[in-house]
């Protein structure tokens, strides 16, 4: 078998690496679409009671919308890690990013997750008592906190890649 360009480390390994990579978008995605649609729907319920505070209350829709910007951060950190062909990238650093994905992914998928039903609830309750809206924030906040844990905790581990051997 000749081939232009030889390979360096497992042949399999990319495979999860990318799929790492995917992981962290599409289910950081998936959970800032989840957040966006379920805080929108308290949004427009209640602009129908209370139009003027319709700014003020799209906030979780904002809070949500950042979290398919954590995904993307660590596809592009895992995805710039793998080029075999100018340095070996063995089964170690694929699961290092496989891992890294989906602890991004799903931790945004759960705050996502999160942010909607609290943005939901939240909104319609401070239509009727302004007094919840610091509170309804703060819970917002803690929901966002659980996507960033994802996010540090992603980074660490797609460092870890390429510490397998000793080249």
């Amino acid at each position: 078998m000749s081939t232009s360009a030889v390979f360096n480390g497992d042949e399999i390994a990319p495979f999860f690496g990318f799929i790492g990579a995917a992981a962290a978008l599409v289910f950081s995605c998936m959970g800032a679409a989840y957040g966006t649609a379920k805080s929108g729907v308290g949004v427009a319920s209640m602009g129908v009671m209370r139009p003027e505070l319709v700014m003020k209350s799209i906030v979780p829709v904002v809070m949500a919308g950042v979290l398919g910007i954590y995904g993307l951060i660590i596809a592009v950190i895992i995805s710039t890690g793998i080029n075999p062909k100018s340095k070996p990238y063995y089964v170690f650093d694929g699961y290092a990013h496989l891992s890294s994905g989906l602890s991004c992914g799903l931790a945004g998928l759960s705050a996502g997750m999160a942010i909607g039903i609290v943005g939901d609830a939240g909104v319609r309750a401070n239509a009727q008592q302004p007094k919840l809206f610091v509170g309804m924030i703060l819970i917002l906040i803690f929901a966002e906190a659980l996507a960033l844990y994802g996010l540090i905790v992603g980074i660490i581990l797609s460092s870890r890649a390429g510490q397998s051997r000793a080249d």
